[in-house]
Formats: C-alpha cells, structure tokens, sequence
C-alpha cells in the first residue's frame, strides 16, 4: 500500500482533496468512486522526513466511534449502514474520511477489522485483534465495548502521564523566568557600584559574570536548545540504537522513571488481560501487546517472552527469563498458570500498576510545588547575598 496524494470531484461538483492509501492509481480510482468521488489527479505523496507529524486520531474520538458503533450494531443496523452513518457528519473530518474508506472496504466485501487495517494510524494492531475476536464470534458488539474501556483508560493513564511533565515544567519555567529576570535586570545596575578596585567575594564575581554572558550571549540558548531537540529528534528517527538508548533512559530517570514503568507495565497487562480473554493465544496476545507498545526495551522484553513460549518455556519463566519484568510480574503470571486463569492475573497486574502508578503521580505532584518553592528560594537568597554582601560591605567602609 502505498499513499497517494489525489484531487477529485464530489457528486455536485466540488473539487476534494486529500491523501489515500492505495496498492496503485487503479485502486485509488475504484476507492474514491466508492466514496462518491471521481478521480481528476493523483501522484505519489511525498516522503515524510517526520513520522510523528501525520495527524493521528484523537483517543476520544476513537472512544465516540465504537461507542456510537456499538450502539447502532446492538439496535439492529447493519455494519454498512453503521459506517455510512458514522461518516456523515459526526467526528472531525478526518475521522469522516477514515469511515467513508471503511464503507468502500465493507463494500467490497472485507470484514471491518480486515477494513481497518488499511488505516493503522487510526486503529492499531491490538483495536484490530480485539475486534476480529469480536467477528469470529458473529457479535462484534462486546468486542467493540471492551475496546472503548481499553481506550477509556488508556486515555485515563495518559492523562496521569501528562500530569507527571506539565505541572512541573509550569512551575520550572516560572522559576527560571524569574532567575533570568533577575540575573540580566537586576544584577547589571547594582554591578555598577562595585566598580573599582573592590575585592569581590567569589559567589559576586560568577554571578556578575554569568549576567554578563546572559546579557552578550543569552540570544544564542533558544537556538542551541531548538538545534539540540532537532538533532536529538533526527538521530531518534535515523539510528535504532540511539532511539533504544532514549527508551531505556526513560525508564530509569529519577522519580520519573518508576512511574513511567508502572504506566508501561499497566498498559501491557491490560493489553494482554484483553487480549488473552478474547480467544487469542498468549503467544499472539504478546505478539500483537509487543507492536502496540510504543517502549522499545519493554517491546523487546516481550519479544523475548514471546520467543522463549514458543521454545517451549513457560509463560512466567519466559517473563522471568528477560530480566526486564519486576518479580510482582512473574509471581502472578506463574499464578496464572496454576490456576488456569492469566487473563485473571493479568488483569490484577494491570489495576495495581494503574493504582501504584496514579499514587506516585499523585505523591510526585503534592512535592513538586514545596520543592521547587525551596528551590527558588534558594537561588533568590544565594543572588541577595552575593549582591547584599558587598554592598554591605562598601556602606561600612563608608567615613562617617
């Protein structure tokens, strides 16, 4: 498959354009007539040099898609007639995009998870595994249920996750905002007494010469910084190894990455509680949780996992093998086993990690505000006594 940039015309004359992805311009054509468009012009759409910059659908948005879609498939509608009224309408326009593409698909006689699989931007691999469990069965109805409270609560996790980030950066900013304010406007004009001859104390002299370098230098930071996350992106992009390096550094920062673990770790479980509940095998229940894990170390943890199953290990002993899982992990999947029920355990791994995960953030959020407090206060009275000191010192010296 391979995207295509196109210009057609609708039925009442209207020039559309957008990006499809078809297997050749044939394929183009005979999608876009099935979405009531008449192909003017195709070519090949460029190479994005930037992954990340073609628009995902919002985690909402997808959660309103199969709630609407399980509601209308539990009242009767057939499949098509469901899509067609999904894309009418409702959602953004690129979601009403992605569901005309999904009419033409059914109309062509693919089932909807087959459907999806041409817009792995909008429904990753573990929606479609879900949902052809749910076809297999003849009732996609309670596949589409379990999929939106999957999607539910990761949207739930990635709201705590932003928590972890935002708050603080808010609050840094601020601080640094005030030390540069300080630093270039304060400190020049009392410099200025302490010209001459005077002795400075060594905490004067850095802080009068790192307002000096801020006040001749300080334009070249926002480029270096903007260059440097540039530089850090592309090589991200160019070179897995640095990439993995980035993933496995997140996973071990302080305070943050415990609970960027924890998040993980939760997302994976349910992923697999899930998946594993719906019919599939673990080995492809890992397969499937593996490519829609966006870490790369966990990723390759259960990569690891997968292999060791299907060379014959057991399932807690695989987990246990990769050196990767914390030994909770281990001790409730060989639970599992015993007892026949790892969709069970796995689903308690996922509600503590959830838990332990929202406490942490919770813990890290109620210190972040008194710490970075102390923190300011500390620079603000380390630059009132680096300029206070002298000063002092020139009035006593002062003839009465």
């Amino acid at each position: 498959m391979s995207l295509y940039r196109y210009r057609a015309c609708d039925a009442h004359g209207r020039v559309v354009r957008g990006e499809l992805e078809a297997a050749n311009p044939a394929d183009l054509e005979t999608r876009l007539r099935g979405r009531g468009l008449e192909l003017l012009r195709a070519a090949p759409a460029a190479h994005n040099v930037f992954p990340f910059r073609r628009r995902r659908i919002a985690r909402r948005e997808l959660i309103h898609f199969c709630f609407h879609l399980e509601q209308l498939l539990a009242a009767g509608v057939p499949m098509l007639d469901a899509i067609t009224d999904l894309g009418d309408g409702h959602g953004s326009p690129a979601m009403q995009a992605i569901a005309a593409g999904l009419r033409a698909e059914i109309e062509r006689g693919q089932a909807l998870s087959a459907a999806m699989a041409s817009h792995p931007h909008a429904f990753d691999e573990v929606f479609r595994c879900l949902l052809h469990a749910g076809e297999s069965t003849g009732d996609p109805v309670p596949a589409l249920r379990r999929i939106a409270a999957d999607l539910a609560r990761a949207d739930e996790l990635a709201a705590h996750a932003r928590k972890i980030v935002i708050y603080p950066a808010i609050i840094a900013t601020l601080l640094a905002a005030a030390v540069v304010v300080a630093i270039t406007q304060v400190v020049p004009q009392i410099a200025a007494l302490f010209r001459g001859d005077t002795v400075l104390p060594l905490s004067t002299r850095i802080l009068i010469g790192l307002s000096t370098w801020l006040g001749h230098h300080g334009w070249l930071l926002p480029p270096v910084f903007v260059l440097l996350a540039i530089s850090a992106t592309f090589a991200a992009i160019r070179y897995p190894g640095f990439r993995h390096a980035l993933h496995a550094l997140s996973l071990r920062l302080p305070l943050l990455g415990p609970i960027r673990q924890r998040l993980a770790l939760a997302r994976v479980a349910g992923v697999l509680a899930m998946l594993y509940a719906s019919g599939i095998t673990v080995t492809d229940a890992i397969a499937s949780a593996a490519r829609a894990t966006p870490n790369l170390v966990i990723r390759g943890g259960l990569e690891t996992a997968r292999a060791g199953i299907t060379a014959g290990q057991g399932i807690a002993s695989a987990f246990e093998a990769t050196g990767l899982f914390p030994r909770l992990v281990t001790r409730m999947l060989r639970v599992g086993e015993q007892t026949g029920r790892i969709d069970s355990a796995l689903g308690q791994l996922a509600h503590f990690y959830e838990r332990d995960a929202r406490e942490a953030i919770e813990r890290l959020q109620a210190s972040a505000e008194p710490a970075l407090t102390v923190i300011m206060g500390l620079l603000m009275l380390w630059i009132a006594l680096a300029i206070l000191g002298p000063v002092y010192d020139i009035i006593a010296g002062m003839p009465l």
